[in-house]
This record gives structure tokens, C-alpha cells and sequence, in this order.
């Protein structure tokens, strides 16, 4: 409010002061600097300028507050004109690159205005906010388009100041003497200004030639890459009148923390000696913050697998927040970025590397994260009281989550590089050759993944039920991404890959609906009619109604062969449900009890016989037969182990 005064009305001694509203003041600030200073009740009122000459005070009135207001605006008007300065009435417009000329002086008038600004308030963090528009203005005069992404805003600063001292140690041409847009103009009949080389150097301006800023011209890429290199070979040369004098010492080693600056100031003079384009003292702050992250990150990565261990087994909640220790460890590269840049001021390769190292590893720590999160993402799902935890289902939902993280992670991988200025087509390349590395080193791993698909979508058998495969014959105890794993009823441990799985029969004993028995009982040869009709009547009253018979499956008894030596009686019957330790006390019963009732009838069950030849002995067609140890008993000679039922005894049971 430039032309406006303020008027301070005093009511005891009903005296006016009129003082005038410098510009970049507020009133409300004077306002209130004038209460608190008189803490009187007051009023305060604005006025037009008067229209004759030059204001001053209507009144002398107090001369100790009028000293104090004009000590505040003595102390305020410069940061208020400062800040005014720096602060564009079109905050969007950019510098003007219509012509070189143009662009040499809007770059050097930029640089200069960020020059005054930063060396009269310092350099720290809040105050290079409000140059920000100009620093905008800056990189809008180079050519960034070769550099990363991620180094633009840096790098370009640098580029900036190491460009702005080499323009301050040269002799420039005449203003005439640079291309402006008239005369570029004026040449309409020959092809467009290209490039123009500032005399005897190789710093050049060129002209965009597509994109949104055709026509702009610009700091050549070339120029923007090779200003640390001029600026080595023009050292030398005083500066120019008007020059911004020692700005690039003070941009490369002025911290941006007032606290840091006291410190580093108060460093012996050795300690700030540069050495490969940083102070000493750089250099070991730089290495000092390196092992100290290297330490946190591998302390965080133990941490964070012990937790992961200890707590995926025993408590959810506590491995899904096992996760906070890998997201610390991706802050880690972060921080270390931010200290190298904000307070130990590295610049230079030095900066490159820094920050292209800080990213790297902060992408990688992030596709760590990533990974992780599916896996947690999976168990919250398999949580919920309708999912197995170690079924079919589960399987699937660890699987999608896990393939779902792994899509994520290659995107960000794909646009971190991108970001970090690995060309797209590099990436994409490279991740062809290793996808197809990976195919052919793991083609085993790749068809036990197939045939682990194919398992959880035609769903053959899940945890906790008893198969029978190939020779094995167990409960399935866990089906994982590359085999299934069958707890035998021996005891052992069985694991089959999942590839070999997907193509063999399998028989599933656990969905069973029920289990048959079908138990064949022999009786002598010569047992007569009645008594095999009265062991048929036996049987089926023992069998009506049985335990665990359902209506549609009712048991079947009938007399079914003449053996050589027996009549054979077949007993099929049908358990409900299919327990088996049940099954097996039920089906004890049921001997214990035909054994009684064929007792009490006097019915004998048939014994295998066998034929015993001597030796000398001839056979039918007069043949002798070879000696043979005398048997030691009239039995069957046929053995049996302990879990086998000899073929030829008298009762055969085979259970389903």
C-alpha cells in the first residue's frame, strides 16, 4: 500500500500522528505495533494521501513512540522490499527465452536477484522457499532434458551458480551484439537461429526444436554438462564488474543450518581445506552418516526377520506390525539424502552418487516392503473362520496376493528406474534376458508352479485329508508352491512335487461318503443245506439294522461260491459315517458275535488244508517227486505277516 498513511488518534492529549505506509508494510502490522507500544485504548483510521507535496506529521506528538515506529520500519522495510522483490505480480510467468539475448539476461538477472537475497538472509531451508520463483526462472534457462529426474531441481542449482561464475570471470559481447528477437524476426526469410555461441567460448544457447517450448532458446545440455569443466579453466580470471563474487565458494560449502554454519565455521582451517571438490570435513560427514545408516538398515533388517519369525506363527496382529521395521529401514536412504544435501552441502559427482545411491536403495527397500505387505495382505484373508489355514483356498489366496505384489513391485521398479534415468527400454530389455535366464535355469520350479495352479483350481484333495498316490498312503499335511507334503500312516514324511502330482490318480480316501466291508466266510464242504440256510438267517439278523447303516445302503448277504474245499458266504455292509477307528470297533463286534452265534449252531468254520507228499512218494503219472522236509504241522503252510490275512484262511475281509 504504497501512498497511504496512517493516523494514530490520541485520546488524552487529543493529538493526531500521520505517518506514512512504506511499501511492503502492512497496516495491520503497524496497527498493531502501535497498541502494543502505547497499550492505550486507541483508534486508528486510514486516509488518503494528501494531495499537496510531500506528508509528515500533523502533530509532533509523542517523540518516543514515533522513534520506536520508525526504528520498526527501519528494521522491516528492507525484508518487506526483499520479500517484494522476490515476489512476481504474475507468479506463473516464466523467464523470458524469446531470443539469446534474452535468455543471457534473464539467467544472469535471476542469478544475481537469488544472489542478494540468499547472501543478505542466509541460506537455509525456509528462505530459499521464497526465492523459489526465481530459482524456477533459473532452471528455465538451461537445457535439463539429459539429466535424471531425480537430480533435475539439484543438479540444475549447481549448473546455475558454476555457470553464473563463469559468466562473471568473462568478457561478454555488447548487448547489440547478441541476437534479440527482432532481429530474428527481421530475418524471416532465411531459417531460424539454431544456436548462438557466446565469442571465444564454447558455451552456447540453442534453440528448442520441438516439445512444447519450440522456438525457446535455451543453455545448450552440452553447455549444462561441461560447466564444472569451464569453470576449472576460467578460476584464474578476476571477476567482471558487477560480478556476484565468491557465490559459488559459498554455495559448495555453506551449510544450510544456522547451527551447522556455526559449527563447521568454528572447524580448524585444515579440516575446511576441499579435496576433490568437497571440504574434509565433508568428506567425513558423508562417511560418518553412510556407516551409521548402514548400521540401522542391517540392524532393522535382523530385527525385522526375528520379528517376522517369532510372530507369524503365534499372534497376527504382531506380524502384520512386524512390518513397520523394513518400512524404518526404507526411510533410512531418505534421511541420509536429506543430511547430505541440507547439511553437509555435497555437491558435485559426490551428489550424484549420493543421491543415485540413496535411491537405489530406497526403491529396493520399497519392493521389499512390498513383498512383505502381500504376504500379510494373504494372512488377514486366510484369517477369516471360513478359510483352511492350510487349505486349498489358502493356498490360492497366498498365491494371488504374493502375484499381486510381485506385479507392484515390478511397476515400481520399472518407474523408479525410469525415474532414476535408466531409459525404459534398458529395463524392459533387461528384464526379458532375466525373465528368460530365469525360465531356462528353473523350468522344474516353473512346472511345480503350473501343477500347484492346476491343484488349487481343480481342488483334488486339501490339508487334512487321507489320499493314497502312487505307494504312498497318508494325510496330506501341507500343500505348498512347489510340492505337497503327505504324513504317511507309518509315520514318515512324504513330499511329492506338485508338477508330478498334477498328472498321477489320486485316490482321495478323506471324502469317502462311507466305508464297505466286504468279508467272505467259509464252512466246511460238507456242511448240509439247512445248516448253511440257518448261517444265511444268522448273519442277516446280526446285520439288520447295524450300527451306522444308512436306508439306501441296506447290507448284502448272500452264499456266493463253491470253493475246492468250502461254501463261501460273502457279508458286504456300508458304515456310516466314515470313521474308521469306529468302523474298525464296530466291525470287531460284529465277528465277536457271528463267532458265537456259529458256535451255538454248531457250525465250524472251514480250515485251509493241504496236501503233504512224502518223499519217494509217486505222483499220479508214476513220477518220482523231490524229497521234502516232513511239515511241522497240519496247517496251511502259506505265511503271513502281522498286518496280512493269509489268501486261503477261512474268513477274507477287505474294508473301503
Amino acid at each position: 500500500m504504497i501512498g497511504a498513511e496512517l493516523v494514530y488518534w490520541e485520546q488524552h492529549n487529543h493529538e493526531t500522528i500521520s505517518l506514512p505506509v512504506e511499501a511492503g508494510l502492512r497496516v495491520a502490522d503497524s496497527m498493531k505495533l502501535m497498541r502494543s507500544l502505547h497499550n492505550r485504548e486507541g483508534m486508528i483510521d486510514r486516509h488518503p494521501p494528501y494531495s499537496h507535496g510531500r506528508r509528515v506529521a500533523s502533530v509532533p506528538g509523542r517523540m518516543g513512540a514515533l522513534c520506536l515506529i520508525l526504528l520498526f520500519w527501519a528494521v522491516a522495510a528492507p525484508i518487506a522490499s526483499a520479500d517484494e522483490e522476490n515476489r512476481p505480480h504474475h507468479p506463473l510467468q516464466p523467464a523470458d527465452t524469446s531470443s539469446p539475448r534474452a535468455t543471457l539476461n534473464s539467467f544472469r538477472s535471476a542469478c544475481d536477484k537469488a544472489f542478494r537475497y540468499i547472501r543478505d538472509h542466509g541460506r537455509t531451508t525456509s528462505d530459499e522457499r521464497s526465492v523459489d520463483y526465481v530459482t524456477h526462472q533459473i532452471l528455465y534457462c538451461l537445457d535439463l532434458s539429459q539429466v535424471p529426474e531425480y537430480m533435475r531441481q539439484f543438479s540444475g542449482r549447481e549448473s546455475a551458480v558454476y555457470l553464473k561464475e563463469v559468466l562473471d570471470r568473462i568478457e561478454l559481447p555488447l548487448e547489440h551484439e547478441i541476437p534479440d528477437l527482432e532481429q530474428i524476426e527481421q530475418d524471416s526469410d532465411k531459417p531460424p537461429l539454431t544456436h548462438w555461441t557466446i565469442p571465444n567460448t564454447e558455451i552456447t544457447i540453442e534453440r528448442i526444436q520441438e516439445g512444447p517450448r519450440q522456438g525457446n532458446y535455451v543453455f545448450s545440455a552440452a553447455t549444462v554438462d561441461k560447466v564444472d569443466d569451464f569453470y576449472e579453466r576460467v578460476k584464474h580470471l578476476p571477476y567482471q564488474p558487477g560480478a556476484s563474487e565468491g557465490f559459488l565458494e559459498w554455495y559448495l560449502s555453506e551449510p544450510k543450518s544456522p547451527l551447522m554454519s556455526k559449527f563447521v565455521h568454528s572447524l580448524p582451517e585444515w579440516i575446511r581445506t576441499r579435496v576433490y571438490g568437497q571440504a574434509i570435513w565433508q568428506w567425513m560427514g558423508l562417511a560418518l552418516i553412510i556407516l551409521l545408516a548402514a548400521a540401522v538398515m542391517f540392524a532393522a533388517y535382523r530385527a525385522g526377520r526375528w520379528k517376522t519369525g517369532q510372530s507369524r506363527q503365534a499372534n497376527l496382529i504382531r506380524y502384520c506390525f512386524s512390518l513397520a521395521l523394513p518400512i524404518a529401514a526404507m526411510l533410512v536412504p531418505i534421511i541420509v539424502k536429506s543430511f547430505a544435501e541440507q547439511q553437509l552441502v555435497i555437491s558435485g559427482r559426490a551428489l550424484t552418487v549420493t543421491r543415485f545411491s540413496a535411491n537405489l536403495v530406497f526403491l529396493f527397500t520399497v519392493l521389499v516392503v512390498l513383498v512383505g505387505a502381500g504376504s500379510r495382505i494373504a494372512e488377514i484373508i486366510i484369517a477369516q473362520p471360513n478359510i483352511h489355514p492350510r487349505g486349498v483356498d489358502a493356498q490360492f489366496i497366498r498365491l494371488a496376493c504374493k502375484a499381486s505384489s510381485l506385479v507392484a513391485a515390478l511397476i515400481i521398479f520399472l518407474e523408479g528406474g525410469q525415474y532414476l534415468g535408466i531409459p525404459l527400454t534398458t529395463l524392459l530389455a533387461g528384464a526379458g534376458v532375466g525373465g528368460l535366464a530365469v525360465a531356462l535355469g528353473a523350468q522344474d520350479m516353473l512346472r511345480n508352479l503350473f501343477g500347484s495352479l492346476m491343484i488349487i483350481l481343480d481342488k483334488p484333495y486339501r490339508v487334512g485329508e487321507r489320499i493314497s498316490v502312487k505307494e504312498y498312503d497318508g494325510v496330506v499335511e501341507e500343500i505348498g508352491l512347489r510340492s505337497t507334503k503327505i504324513r504317511l500312516l507309518t509315520g514318515h514324511l512324504a513330499v511329492i512335487p506338485n508338477e508330478e502330482m498334477g498328472r498321477l490318480d489320486i485316490e482321495n480316501i478323506g471324502r469317502r461318503l462311507h466305508i464297505r466291508r466286504v468279508m467272505d466266510i467259509a464252512i466246511p464242504l460238507d456242511t448240509p443245506p439247512e445248516k448253511v440256510e440257518e448261517s444265511l438267517r444268522i448273519a442277516r439278523d446280526i446285520m439288520q439294522d447295524h450300527q451306522g447303516q444308512q436306508a439306501d445302503f441296506p447290507p448284502r448277504i448272500f452264499f456266493t461260491d463253491y470253493n475246492r474245499d468250502s461254501l463261501n458266504l460273502r457279508i458286504i455292509y456300508w458304515y456310516h459315517p466314515p470313521e474308521y477307528w469306529e468302523f474298525l470297533a464296530f466291525s470287531e463286534q460284529i465277528n465277536l458275535q457271528l463267532m458265537r452265534e456259529f458256535e451255538k449252531a454248531e457250525i465250524p468254520f472251514a480250515l485251509p488244508t493241504s496236501e503233504t507228499i512224502w518223499a519217494g512218494q509217486s505222483s499220479e503219472n508214476g513220477q518220482k517227486l523231490p524229497t521234502a522236509a516232513p511239515p511241522t504241522s497240519s496247517a496251511a503252510t502259506t505265511s503271513a505277516g502281522p498286518d496280512r490275512i493269509p489268501k486261503d484262511s477261512a474268513v477274507s475281509d477287505g474294508a473301503t
